[in-house]
């Protein structure tokens, strides 16, 4: 009888939040993608650390398999989808901490895939194929984006004593050798084109995601106080993210506490002090069943907001309400930022700000068109496009409001992550609070 995949691989909240039928529709709609074609996928590698392992994004998404150097291959043909997985070593029957081709009966039960085969079979299966699919752009992994990962490639492959070349080029590399009377094709816009929009299933995963992030904020902001530092909210934040059931943070949080911190936009030290009359801002979501969200609120150490601070702030936070009243399916994010901006440059022109600067920076954030920003899903920048293109329901992305005042290295935003629905856009972030009164009665007040 066929070993059990072990616990720790494979963890129970996977198969909670999805079915073997969402793999297996996913696979469907695939099928009809690259038609009589094949798809071959390589899954992430063996650990490097001592972490849990985290399956690459493509993969998961289509199989739900958390196994090490897993590989599958669909067939558009007879829309049969295979795993191919390396045989059980010598005397390790029982492993705890790894899945093999011995498993198969109970990969199949789990995840809905057809077969499994040991890894020497792949190479007969691609035997006279003609065209093979396989993604081309990075694997996604754990607290990882495409972006980022592009950006690594850039870097290595730039570096005279590294060169470049990662486990994926070998892979397409040996997968062109294995065809070669055929033709190997990018999978990713076809993959890129599915994950963007979520299934209800993902939508459910990705509203408890949010709830978490907000109620990490939340529990952030109530013992904040000076005299503290960065990371003893980050602490907060990952006791709040494993209490709810998250494997830990989908990407290194951003908790910068002062003007300077807070000016570079992806500082992630979280080490700095927390000081009177400085704003903190904390950007940060959990790993959840390998989604995660993306939340962002700024709030006073003192506990209540200067009147430079209020007015900025608060422009950002009205600014931001009004993007989440205009999404909606058919929308185009352009036009949604072109209407908030003539909404409320009224206001803005008969606000007396501070200082010019400020009025300055506040205007320009009226022409910017970043504050739709970008897709959500298992990683924090999803993948796929959506800014040139109607809106449409199932789309999950950050609003993220944003503006500069350079002459103070100052920086100012607000974001919340969620799914434009039927009759417009769900936030899955906003248990924190916007409201600055409400935020000014919540931080410090479990000091």
């Amino acid at each position: 009888m066929a070993a059990s995949i072990p616990a720790a691989v494979n963890p129970a909240r996977i198969w909670s939040w999805f079915t073997p039928a969402e793999f297996a529709a996913r696979r469907a709609r695939l099928y009809v993608d690259i038609g009589d074609a094949v798809a071959v996928l390589q899954g992430a590698g063996p650990l490097r650390a001592f972490e849990l392992f985290r399956q690459s994004n493509e993969l998961l998404y289509l199989t739900g398999l958390e196994a090490p150097q897993a590989y599958l291959l669909l067939d558009g043909a007879t829309q049969r989808a295979t795993v191919y997985l390396p045989s059980r070593p010598e005397g390790r029957q029982g492993e705890e901490t790894c899945v093999y081709a011995e498993d198969a009966d109970r990969i199949c039960a789990l995840t809905g895939i057809d077969a499994v085969y040991a890894w020497s079979a792949l190479e007969q299966h691609l035997a006279g194929r003609k065209v093979a699919y396989t993604p081309f752009a990075p694997a996604e992994g754990r607290m990882s984006s495409r972006d980022v990962l592009v950006h690594a490639a850039r870097l290595e492959a730039g570096d005279p004593w590294d060169g470049g070349g990662t486990r994926q080029d070998r892979f397409i590399a040996r997968l062109r050798e294995a065809m070669a009377d055929g033709e190997v094709r990018d999978l990713s816009p076809m993959l890129d084109a599915m994950r963007i929009l979520k299934s209800p299933q993902e939508v459910a995963v990705m509203r408890r995601a949010g709830e978490l992030s907000a109620r990490a904020v939340i529990e952030a902001m109530a013992m904040t106080r000076p005299g503290l530092r960065e990371n003893d909210l980050h602490a907060a934040m990952h006791r709040e993210f494993i209490a709810g059931g998250a494997r830990g943070e989908g990407y290194r949080a951003i908790i910068p506490a002062g003007q300077e911190n807070a000016w570079d936009g992806h500082y992630c030290k979280n080490d700095g002090p927390l000081v009177e009359g400085d704003l903190v801002l904390m950007d940060c979501a959990p790993d959840l069943c390998s989604y995660t969200s993306d939340i962002g609120r700024m709030w006073p150490v003192s506990g209540r907001y200067t009147q430079e601070q209020r007015d900025l702030y608060g422009f950002i936070v009205r600014f931001h309400r009004a993007l989440m009243e205009r999404v909606r399916p058919g929308a185009l994010p352009r036009e949604i930022m072109r209407g908030v901006a003539a909404e409320l440059r009224a206001s803005v022109d008969a606000t007396d700000w501070a200082w010019p600067t400020h009025a300055e920076a506040v205007r320009k954030a009226l022409e910017w068109t970043g504050h739709c920003s970008h897709p959500v899903g298992m990683a924090v920048h999803d993948v796929g496009s959506y800014f040139e293109k109607p809106l449409q329901p199932g789309l999950v992305l950050s609003l993220d409001p944003s503006l500069w005042v350079p002459e103070e290295r100052l920086y100012i935003r607000v974001e919340d992550t969620g799914v434009v629905t039927e009759g417009g856009f769900e936030s899955f972030t906003g248990l924190a609070p916007l409201d600055l009164d409400e935020v000014e009665g919540l931080v410090g007040r479990s000091v």
